[in-house]
């Protein structure tokens, strides 16, 4: 039996009286790709943050590779977090650094690697987006909304990670854009071999980019399958949500 890459168990998280996560179960194989859809407010952050150790859940348990990391600091919680690359929503470049450090930022901060090393890497990670060598020494303020998405992407690939996290991937970008990023975070994730963990509420990103989906709902994971599946659910928060109903179980909060 192959161990999963991921695995949460029973986690739950509440700021105050707000409930989060009310006992979360969710497992992610190697090398697959699984997207978590659901609303704004539902937990889908939070849920990502705690497999990364940025908030600490109440209950429950969190694995990866079979261990358990939900409590551990130090040395062992660095030696976890290199298996991890990230893609922020609005890519969350640093402005006052080139294109190239933002690329190699964790390489130099995070391992103490060389500059001049790992700028050579940056630039063959940018490549791998599509962006040549002279966008490199631009500022993030020179680049348009999907080329700093590019480049953000290339940051959660510089250091060849074994898991890839993508938040919101297709957020802020025209249609055209979302779908050659969608497109290439297929071919660099497969490229990289890595394992994928993405949150949306994108559909036609979630679709494309995932082997599984699972949408979480009032705390919990309220239906999770193969992405082919997800039309014939069978559960009426899922029509709702996919097919961006106003009318069904979901209510949205209004403020007056």
């Amino acid at each position: 039996m192959t161990t999963p890459k991921i695995q949460l168990i029973g986690v739950k998280k509440r700021f105050g009286s707000k409930v989060v996560l009310d006992g979360i179960d969710l497992t992610v194989e190697p090398g697959s790709s699984l997207v978590i859809i659901g609303g704004s407010g539902t937990g889908k952050s939070v849920t990502i943050k705690s497999i990364l150790g940025i908030i600490r859940p109440d209950e429950g348990t969190i694995l990866v590779d079979g261990e358990d990391i939900t409590h551990i600091n130090g040395a062992a919680r660095d030696k976890v977090m290199r298996k991890f690359g990230m893609l922020f929503q609005g890519a969350a470049l640093f402005d006052s650094l080139p294109v190239w450090e933002n690329v190699a930022f964790g390489l130099i901060q995070g391992r103490g690697m060389a500059r001049a090393k790992a700028r050579d890497i940056a630039i063959q990670k940018l490549a791998k987006v599509g962006l040549t060598e002279d966008v490199a020494f631009l500022s993030p303020s020179e680049l348009s909304g999907g080329m700093q998405k590019r480049v953000g992407l290339a940051r959660a690939i510089a250091a060849d990670p074994e898991i890839i996290f993508f938040d919101e991937p297709t957020t802020g970008l025209d249609p055209i854009m979302a779908d050659i990023i969608n497109d290439l975070i297929i071919s660099t994730v497969k490229d990289v071999g890595a394992t994928a963990l993405s949150i949306t509420h994108d559909m036609v990103s979630a679709r494309k980019i995932s082997d599984k989906i699972a949408m979480l709902y009032g705390g919990k994971i309220i239906w999770q399958g193969p992405t082919g599946d997800i039309d014939r659910s069978g559960n009426p928060y899922v029509e709702q949500f996919i097919h961006g109903k106003a009318e069904g179980p979901i209510k949205m909060a209004v403020k007056a």
